[in-house]
């Protein structure tokens, strides 16, 4: 947040999966309730019903953050709010030129399209033609760019950023994560975007303090927290 504030930007948005893995789930909506939107991912999702297709850490971790949330140490009411607010996140947000989701235009909340997918052709035709101009996803926690001619641009390759082509060549954009990471680089990720140029941010942040936060949680795996050291 500090890093954004530097940046002159007119709003900020975040594309889902604000809790389930960190040991700070109240803080994080708190953080979230106050952008322009927020995106409902699946691991919000399965905040509120049970987890499906969860590895034992990830189903562990979500069923401590409901624990969390439902026995706030802020107080009922304030617990409700952040439910509330939770269960009231859209799936997908549409302006027109721009598409927000968590996952991809066809499974908001729950496709993954990763780097590798530019070799399926089927699949991306079909993602791309659900796009207007431009989707912005997370999910994978993999950033880059895929592009209509079946590219994927890495954070690495851009340089000062992207240029955006005015080409009617259409985008998906995946902005990272800001704490779960999963392209080698243990950085914090997200993406300023302004219609010409799209440019990947990596913040460095106290990840041993994080480390220690998850590690004086029983129910949270160690696993989660010695992951952030090498950003996979």
């Amino acid at each position: 947040m500090e890093d954004i504030s530097k940046q002159n930007v007119d709003r900020i948005v975040c594309l889902g999966d604000v809790i389930g893995y960190g040991p700070a789930p109240s803080q994080c909506i708190d953080a979230a309730m106050k952008f322009e939107f927020c995106i409902l991912g699946n691991h919000d999702s399965s905040a509120l019903f049970d987890p499906e297709g969860f590895n034992v850490a990830a189903e562990q971790a979500i069923f401590w953050t409901r624990a969390q949330l439902e026995c706030n140490q802020d107080g009922p009411e304030v617990g409700r709010e952040r439910m509330k607010f939770i269960c009231g996140l859209p799936r997908m947000v549409d302006e027109g030129n721009a598409l927000f989701v968590h996952g991809s235009p066809r499974g908001p909340t729950n496709e993954y399209v990763f780097p590798e997918d530019i070799q399926n052709v089927k699949k991306m035709e079909k993602l791309f033609s659900m796009v207007p101009k431009i989707c912005f996803q997370g999910h994978t926690h993999v950033p880059g760019v895929f592009t209509q001619d079946l590219r994927f641009t890495r954070p690495t390759e851009t340089g000062s950023g992207y240029q955006v082509q005015n080409d009617g060549q259409r985008m998906m954009v995946n902005v990272g994560s800001v704490g779960q990471p999963r392209d080698g680089d243990s950085r914090s990720c997200y993406v300023v975007y302004d219609e010409n140029v799209i440019q990947f941010r990596r913040v460095e942040y106290d990840i041993e303090r994080t480390v220690r936060d998850i590690n004086e949680q029983p129910e949270l795996d160690e696993y989660l927290g010695l992951r952030l050291r090498e950003g996979r």
